[in-house]
């Protein structure tokens, strides 16, 4: 069976009249009249009844009216699938982010996407640290890394969602809790809860780096897993850990004070990250919706 006999015959059945079918159709009437009997050969019925005065439907050209229909109705729903798709309308984006600080901005991007692009799936992918995100880009298992580095390899396009302050978390009784801020010489002979220093993690190095130009090596005493086992540490007095003003936003915990460093420092951004050999329309549907959501940094 083929699509246009399956149109001529649905144009004849609605006209019953194989002269209007025709025009309808831009066709001449004789192709119109062999489409017809070819869609009766392969269906082995007749579907019209002729007469010299009239075209009328048989009960099988009756019944394949609707049949016929929903063929060019699932088509259309194919061929506007297809349009959405290349639209950026509809489609899956995978995004693996770090950070305790990346949570809200995270739900922010989910519910701007939901809103502006309903037919546009996220999986999300949590983390702890942010290097192993860009090993997950480059090879594909995400579309999307959200994160801090202050390098990136070559093939990876991002761009600053916020930029963020340092700040110290000490326990509520150390001497520096009601400090308005601090400078990183003061926190020499400071013991230190540090994260794990991977290759790449940001505040391990901010930590070792800023301590070194002020003239000493920071004492760290426990390496934490994550920034919330970090801020456990601080709490039961282990030590300070060099952390960020959007996690001293995002954490309440009596225990804890947080002190802005006041040193002259490069901040640190948090960035969206993306493969620039891969910016599909849905990908590129998702980068646009985060570049209008407003930036809420800590610097």
């Amino acid at each position: 069976m083929e699509l246009n006999h399956l149109q001529v015959f649905l144009a004849v059945a609605e006209e019953l009249h194989f002269g209007r079918a025709a025009q309808r159709l831009h066709m001449a009437q004789p192709p119109v009249s062999r489409a017809v009997r070819a869609l009766e050969r392969n269906l082995s019925t007749e579907l019209f009844e002729r007469s010299t005065r009239s075209v009328r439907l048989t009960a099988a050209g009756q019944a394949l009216i609707e049949p016929a229909r929903e063929v060019f109705a699932a088509l259309d729903r194919a061929a506007e699938a297809v349009r959405a798709v290349e639209r950026g309308d509809v489609g899956l984006v995978r995004i693996a982010y770090a950070g305790a600080s990346t949570h809200r901005l995270v739900g922010e991007l989910a519910r701007a996407v939901r809103h502006r692009h309903p037919g546009i799936r996220l999986e999300l992918f949590s983390q702890q640290f942010a290097q192993p995100l860009l090993d997950r880009l480059l090879v594909g298992d995400v579309e999307i890394a959200l994160g801090r580095w202050d390098l990136r390899p070559a093939g990876v396009v991002s761009r600053v969602i916020q930029d963020d302050a340092l700040c110290l978390a000490v326990p509520a009784g150390h001497r520096l809790a009601d400090y308005s801020e601090v400078r990183v010489a003061e926190l020499a002979g400071e013991q230190f809860v540090s994260l794990p220093p991977v290759a790449g993690g940001v505040l391990p190095d901010r930590l070792r780096t800023l301590s070194l130009a002020a003239g000493f090596a920071a004492d760290v005493v426990q390496i934490a897993p994550d920034t919330y086992s970090a801020l456990s540490l601080v709490a039961a007095e282990v030590g300070c850990h060099l952390t960020l003003v959007s996690v001293s936003r995002a954490v309440q915990d009596p225990h804890v004070r947080f002190v802005p460093i006041s040193d002259d420092v490069e901040p640190v951004s948090l960035r969206i990250a993306w493969r620039a050999d891969h910016v599909t329309p849905v990908l590129q549907a998702v980068l646009d919706v985060a570049a209008r959501i407003p930036a809420s940094g800590g610097s």
